[in-house]
C-alpha cells in the first residue's frame, strides 16, 4: 500500500453496544488477554503501588490520567494511564505534534525526545520503560482494549484518517502490538498503519504470543537509545538548528541512509562535527 492510495474498499467503522464488541472479539483472544491480566497484576501488583506512591510523593495531582480514544470500530471509551506530566499540561502540544506527524509522513519520534517539559522527571522514566501504560489492564478487563493490538488514537487523529487506514480499527486497541515491535518511533504514520493492518489480516494466538514476548526486548532497546541519546552532549544543538537531524539516528551508514537522509549525506563520523563548523560565523 502507498500513501494516500486506497485498496480494496474497506467498511466504515460504526459504532457498537459493548455486548456486540464482546460478540466479535475472537474466544482465544478474551482467553489470552484475561490469562495475561491475571499474570501482570499477580506478579507485578507491588510495583504498581510503589509506581503509584512515587507519583504521588513527586509532584501534585491524581495518580492516574485519563483520556478519551478511539477503539474498535470507532468506538470512543476512556483510556487510563500513571500520570506522567505536571497538573494542567496542555493536551494540545500534543496533538499539534501528531498533527505534525501525519502530514509529514516522518519518523514517529516521541515529544520526549525533545526534552517535553511537561513531563516530570519520574514520569519520562515511566513513558521510556511503557509502565505508564499498565492500568490500561483496567480497559482491557473492561473489553475496551486488548494485550495485543494497534494503538488507540485520539478522537482529533482519528478524524485525519483516510477510509482505506480505517481498517486498523477493525481489531481492539491494544497495550502493545505489531507496531510496537517492529521499529515504533522508527516508523513513519503510513508505516505504522500498514502494521497494524497486517496484524488486523494476520492475527493468531501464534502471533499474538509471539509480539508478547517481543514487547520487553523492544522496551529495553528503546530504553537504550534513550541512555544513549543522554550521553551525546551536543545532540541538543543538532536538532534544534535542524530538526531532520535527531538523537534517534542509528550510527550505521545503511540506517542513516534509511532514515536520516540528510545525514547520510555527510562522513559517517565526522558528520556532525562537518555541520556545526560549516554553520559557525
Amino acid at each position: 500500500m502507498t500513501p494516500g492510495n486506497s485498496p480494496a474498499t474497506h467498511p466504515e467503522p460504526t459504532a457498537l453496544t459493548p455486548g456486540a464488541d464482546f460478540a466479535r472479539v475472537p474466544l482465544w483472544k478474551r482467553v489470552l488477554d484475561i490469562c495475561c491480566v491475571l499474570f501482570v497484576v499477580l506478579t507485578l501488583l507491588p510495583m504498581l503501588l510503589l509506581i503509584a506512591i512515587a507519583i504521588r510523593a513527586g509532584s501534585k495531582g491524581p495518580v492516574l490520567f485519563t483520556q478519551e480514544r478511539v477503539g474498535l470500530f470507532g468506538r470512543r471509551f476512556t483510556i487510563f494511564k500513571f500520570r506522567t506530566m505536571n497538573p494542567g499540561a496542555d493536551a494540545a502540544v500534543h496533538e499539534a505534534h501528531t498533527a505534525s506527524l501525519i502530514e509529514s509522513n516522518t519518523p514517529m519520534t516521541k515529544l520526549d525526545a525533545q526534552g517535553d517539559p511537561r513531563v516530570t522527571p519520574f514520569g519520562r522514566i515511566l513513558r521510556v520503560s511503557g509502565l505508564d501504560e499498565l492500568p490500561q489492564l483496567i480497559n482491557v478487563l473492561r473489553g475496551e482494549m486488548s494485550f495485543v493490538g494497534p494503538r488507540p488514537c485520539l478522537p482529533g487523529e482519528y478524524s485525519k484518517y483516510l477510509p482505506w487506514q480505517r481498517e486498523r480499527f477493525l481489531a481492539l486497541p491494544g497495550l502493545t502490538g505489531l507496531w510496537q515491535v517492529s521499529g515504533k518511533n522508527r516508523t513513519t504514520f503510513n508505516e505504522m498503519i500498514e502494521l497494524d493492518i497486517k496484524y488486523v489480516r494476520e492475527r493468531s494466538p501464534w502471533l499474538d504470543l509471539k509480539i508478547i514476548f517481543k514487547t520487553i526486548p523492544a522496551v529495553m532497546a528503546e530504553v537504550r537509545d534513550m541512555r544513549n541519546r543522554g550521553r551525546r552532549p551536543r545532540g541538543r544543538f543538532i536538532q534544534q538548528s535542524h530538526p531532520e537531524l535527531t538523537g534517534d539516528c542509528p550510527n550505521s551508514e545503511s540506517s542513516r541512509r534509511d532514515i536520516c537522509p540528510t545525514l547520510s549525506l555527510l562522513p559517517v563520523r565526522n558528520g556532525r562535527a562537518h555541520l556545526e563548523e560549516k554553520m559557525r560565523p
